[in-house]
């Protein structure tokens, strides 16, 4: 009968890789969000720009984006977009970690269309008499938003950004199949040297629970300090 061995990842050489492969999940969900949540932003500018030019590529963007699995992403921008650059920036990706970078830029494409479109309703939950009134008082459209419009709209919008966040921060999963050295890759790994299966996936399910309901209570607190009301 197989016995759990609980110090094997707890302490030791295992551990230490599994607890690697965790820090790096949490530094693509942290670098993902810096920045994806201004590339979201940006877009749902764009689709309220009343300009056609720019609300149709922003529109492109996002159905373009969240049409496509992510899967097809990660694997586009690590095998694919490098055939387009030439050989000597190509050989230089692959050897400064290109796999994390290939991850993040495929997250951050793929976290802001979804953003995006939680930020456009957000802001277009705001009167527009509050929009009116910037202009009335002379601000151009983008100091309108930023000054007046914005403020009230992120409130509006951070619940379903940590929303976003959570899923973010599961979607790093993915990564694996390009080899960034992430959460499952490292448990992967010492299930592969050790043939102890159980304990690395129990600590990467772990890890993934505790950290999501970290988000998910982070929301709930949000909820409650500053519940929803009436604009």
């Amino acid at each position: 009968m197989h016995s759990f061995e609980l110090s094997l990842i707890t302490s030791g050489h295992y551990h230490d890789i599994l607890v690697t492969g965790l820090c790096l999940s949490l530094l693509l969900t942290g670098m993902t969000l810096l920045l994806a949540v201004p590339l979201a932003v940006l877009v749902a500018l764009m689709r309220l720009s009343g300009l056609r030019v720019l609300s149709t590529a922003a529109w492109c963007f996002v159905e373009a984006i969240r049409n496509v699995p992510l899967l097809a992403h990660m694997l586009f921008w690590y095998f694919g977009a490098p055939e387009l650059l030439p050989e000597s920036v190509r050989n230089w990706l692959y050897a400064h970690n290109f796999e994390a970078i290939a991850a993040v830029t495929a997250l951050t494409l793929y976290t802001a269309a979804y953003m995006s479109e939680d930020v456009r309703s957000g802001i277009r939950a705001i009167p527009h008499v509050q929009f009116e009134a910037g202009r009335a008082l002379g601000f151009g459209f983008l100091s309108t938003m930023r000054l007046v419009v914005l403020p009230q709209a992120l409130r509006v919008t951070i619940p379903p950004l940590i929303s976003q966040t959570l899923n973010l921060w599961k979607n790093t999963s993915i990564a694996t199949v390009i080899g960034t050295a992430e959460l499952m890759y490292q448990a992967s790994k010492v299930e592969t040297e050790t043939f102890r299966s159980v304990e690395a996936f129990v600590f990467a399910t772990a890890s993934y629970l505790t950290v999501s309901l970290l988000i998910t209570g982070l929301a709930i607190l949000f909820q409650h300090r500053y519940p929803a009301r009436a604009v």
